[in-house]
């Protein structure tokens, strides 16, 4: 039984502590007109975004949905990334756009400090974080990824046709997270779980997803209370002898940032994993080339990076007002799509290509801003192996069906089914 009394609530005592947030209805169907009707978790956007986001930076860079209950989507870089740098008027304690917006109480922590924190407090939150994820505390992890993903090579031995997405890319960044937090590996198949019930059913009713959110929050809080009875040399353990303005940190507090590494740290590296992968596959020349020159990987993985970026994340509009000639309001949603930022032809030469030898890159993958992907040295730790590895045992793979390849829908995309013939 723990003796630490900040823990001894599940969290739906915790979230009775706090207002309800407002729901809007369901709003699901065929769009009519991106500009004027855009709904990111359509097949048609999960299957190819960057057509509809080429299409409407040039007649409507800026578009609107009234699903959602109110909804803007900028496509210009500029656009992006004015937003992203703008915390006065934009705030981040609702960051996956759905029916649910979280109550404007809750801020400036939010529900996953520190990316759903405001200013001041969330420059305090990320710092306590900030030394787990420099390179040299990332570089602890790289061996034991190697050899995880030697291992899971090793599996597929023997075999003509394998799933690089379930079978290889969504295990890498389940082991390394569960690992950093001190999580037992055996409950990946939760993870996975919890990752797509967060976000990829923000259409679901508003009571099923706090119902999913209750079940992942009270998983943590009760992997944290088995920490303070064992501590032990892990992040969780940190974040629960953590001090912030002189005071542990509260519960919700660690079991929030807990949540944000969970869920961000699997799935955008996993999308980032399967979607290279992908375009290796599809793109032999590429492959060749990068099995030819490993010395070439580090440039493509940025441009991989850019091309693909796997992570949309959103704001909450403080006030009524113009912004660049749309009339937003007070809580309307704001989709920052950093992929459609990437492949924005006023930033970017040959935008619409992937070149992998492509020097000049200042891509917007790991965000901009204050909130930019504090975790950046472990994904691309993580991604760097992972290709490494697999070129190494695999030089030489195909799509088996490219029709047979899915993608997942919402504000994280990546491949979710990717057969590959190998050889």
């Amino acid at each position: 039984m723990t003796d630490d009394g900040r823990f001894g609530k599940n969290y739906a005592e915790l979230r009775a502590e706090n207002p309800p947030g407002t729901a809007t209805e369901v709003i699901t169907g065929p769009v009519s007109d991106w500009a004027t009707d855009f709904s990111h978790t359509e097949p048609e956007w999960a299957a190819d975004p960057y057509t509809i986001q080429d299409d409407l930076r040039r007649r409507c860079p800026i578009a609107h949905t009234d699903r959602f209950g109110g909804a803007w989507l900028p496509t210009r870089y500029d656009d992006v990334a004015a937003i992203a740098y703008d915390t006065e008027r934009f705030s981040s304690r609702g960051i996956i756009v759905g029916n649910y917006r979280p109550p404007r109480e809750i801020a400036p922590v939010g529900v996953v400090p520190p990316i759903s924190s405001d200013p001041p407090f969330h420059k305090d939150a990320r710092r306590l974080l900030l030394p787990a994820f420099t390179k040299k505390a990332v570089s602890r992890y790289e061996e034991s990824t190697r050899e995880y993903c030697r291992f899971l090579v090793d599996a597929l031995k023997g075999r003509d046709v394998v799933d690089a997405a379930t079978e290889y890319a969504q295990h890498i960044p389940t082991r390394v997270i569960a690992d950093m937090l001190g999580l037992p590996p055996e409950d990946a198949p939760r993870f996975y779980g919890f990752v797509e019930k967060s976000l990829e059913a923000v259409n679901k009713p508003a009571e099923e997803r706090v119902a999913y959110t209750n079940e992942l929050f009270d998983y943590l809080l009760a992997q944290v209370r088995d920490h303070v009875d064992n501590p032990r040399d892990d992040l969780t353990t940190y974040l629960v002898n953590a001090e912030l303005y002189g005071k542990k940190l509260e519960p919700a507090h660690v079991a929030g940032s807990m949540a944000l590494l969970l869920i961000a740290g699997i799935d955008t590296t996993w999308s980032a994993i399967g979607a290279s992968l992908w375009h290796l596959a599809k793109t032999p020349s590429d492959r060749e080339r990068l099995v030819a020159e490993p010395s070439l990987l580090p440039t493509a993985i940025e441009e991989f990076l850019r091309a693909y970026a796997p992570v949309t994340m959103a704001r909450l509009v403080k006030e009524d007002m113009t912004w660049r000639g749309v009339e937003m309001k007070a809580d309307d949603w704001v989709l920052l799509s950093f992929p459609a930022a990437n492949r924005d032809p006023e930033q970017f030469e040959r935008a619409d290509e992937v070149v992998i030898d492509r020097e000049a890159n200042r891509h917007a993958a790991f965000g901009l801003g204050v909130h930019r992907c504090l975790g950046s040295h472990l994904a691309r730790m993580e991604l760097r192996v992972a290709l490494e590895v697999w070129l190494e045992r695999i030089p030489s793979f195909t799509l088996e069906d490219p029709d047979a390849v899915t993608w997942s829908a919402g504000q994280v995309r990546g491949p979710r089914r990717l057969p590959v013939r190998i050889g």
